[in-house]
């Protein structure tokens, strides 16, 4: 069977725009979860926001094009393209593809349109507006820079859209169809319409008065939504007989992955898809739940969603539940929404890379609905990690589980 491994890395992220200030962010539990205030909303929000403007990396003549989450991941795909030792993908010809997943596509390029035309009433939309807010604008846009010309792909269901790119470049891989691929994801959708929308859910967390970094908590009693974040991760992935070839540094392997669906409810989750995805990852790694050494759980800081992804984590792991370390990292960079599986596997890939277990920040009062796993409340530094799993859920029911393991 075809190993799957992680050759390039990008990452622009609330809690850092670099592997290694992430790293740093995990360790010391530090938030990059901040307020959003706009004289269109009533109330305030608390949001993980990347705080670079990166439009200036791009010419006059290019940016009407580039919506802000299509910035986010052309920068993150470049980065992880020169991480990887790749200057470009012309030489893999139609060996090469390109596989993204997001929720929205443009939000800001949507949002100014919505703007100019109920607003100032503009007879027309300006030439770009539809090429920005498509999802699939930033693969193109990836595709064009970087040269690919085999497949490309874009993902959206919902929070695990990024994950199903992954698992989908996985399957173009490891039956050799593809050489090497550009895979993640990208989001950013902290606009006023959009966060109106979201608060319309009643799912959105209350800004912790005494400390806006502190909104998200996860698995807490005192948990009181979910947190938007923004932002994009992309890896370079290829069969390791390539990156053997090339001399490639390998910084992890996608060992397994499983993609399930709840067949239940448009909003609300389900332990049985989020069972069945975890499951068949596990299955496809060769694993037995006992030998993970850390799990990154979707972990929402939802009063629905967190109880049941802790049911379907203790039905999975069985005897192992109370053994086998599990954390939530959006207390500090946020739901990432169709990026989120991306940054949560880049999560588990610093995990085993440098050693270290990342905590649930502000889990001071552990929720007993969400009692009978082994949650970790700090940072553990010097802890080996062999294998890693990532769980996300979206809307819609699509659960993916990614397994990471050292090279």
């Amino acid at each position: 069977m075809t190993d799957i491994v992680i050759t390039g890395v990008g990452v622009i992220s609330p809690i850092g725009n670099s592997p290694s200030a992430v790293v740093e962010s995990l360790q010391n539990l530090r938030s990059g979860i901040g307020l959003f205030e706009s004289p269109m909303l009533d109330k305030r929000f608390a949001v993980g926001r990347v705080l670079e403007d990166f439009s200036e990396r791009f010419t006059r003549i290019e940016r009407p094009f580039l919506d802000r989450t299509t910035q986010l991941a052309i920068v993150a795909a470049e980065n992880a393209s020169k991480d990887a030792g790749v200057e470009h993908f012309a030489a893999y010809g139609e060996r090469a593809g390109v596989f993204y997943g997001t929720v929205r596509g443009g939000g800001a390029t949507e949002w100014e349109a919505a703007r100019q035309f109920y607003v100032e009433r503009k007879p027309s939309a300006r030439p770009y507006v539809i090429m920005n807010v498509m999802a699939n604008a930033p693969t193109a846009q990836i595709s064009i820079r970087q040269q690919v010309t085999g497949p490309t792909a874009s993902h959206t269901s919902a929070c695990s859209s990024s994950g199903n790119a992954i698992a989908d470049a996985c399957r173009h891989l490891q039956c050799g169809e593809l050489d090497i691929a550009l895979v993640g994801g990208a989001e950013a959708t902290l606009e006023p319409g959009f966060l109106w929308a979201w608060d319309g859910l009643r799912a959105l967390a209350a800004v912790d008065e005494d400390d806006p970094s502190r909104s998200c908590k996860p698995f807490s009693t005192a948990r009181t939504g979910l947190v938007l974040g923004e932002g994009s991760v992309f890896f370079v992935l290829e069969s390791r007989e390539h990156a053997q070839r090339r001399g490639a540094r390998i910084h992890a392997v996608i060992e397994g992955w499983g993609v399930a669906s709840d067949a239940y409810h448009i909003g609300s989750p389900h332990a049985r898809g989020q069972i069945g995805a975890m499951r068949a990852a596990l299955r496809k790694a060769g694993l037995a739940p006992a030998e993970l050494d850390y799990i990154n759980a979707h972990a929402t800081a939802t009063r629905g969603g967190d109880p049941v992804e802790v049911s379907a984590m203790k039905e999975v792991l069985g005897d192992a539940a109370m053994t086998v370390p599990i954390s939530g990292t959006k207390a500090l960079h946020g739901h990432l929404l169709g990026a989120a599986s991306a940054m949560e596997a880049l999560v588990c890939m610093l995990a085993i890379e440098h050693g270290f277990l990342p905590g649930t920040a502000h889990l001071d009062d552990l929720d007993p609905e969400c009692e009978g796993l082994h949650h970790l409340q700090q940072t553990l530094m010097g802890r080996e990690v062999r294998h890693a799993l990532t769980l996300s859920a979206g809307f819609g029911g699509t659960n993916v589980a990614l397994v990471l393991g050292r090279p």
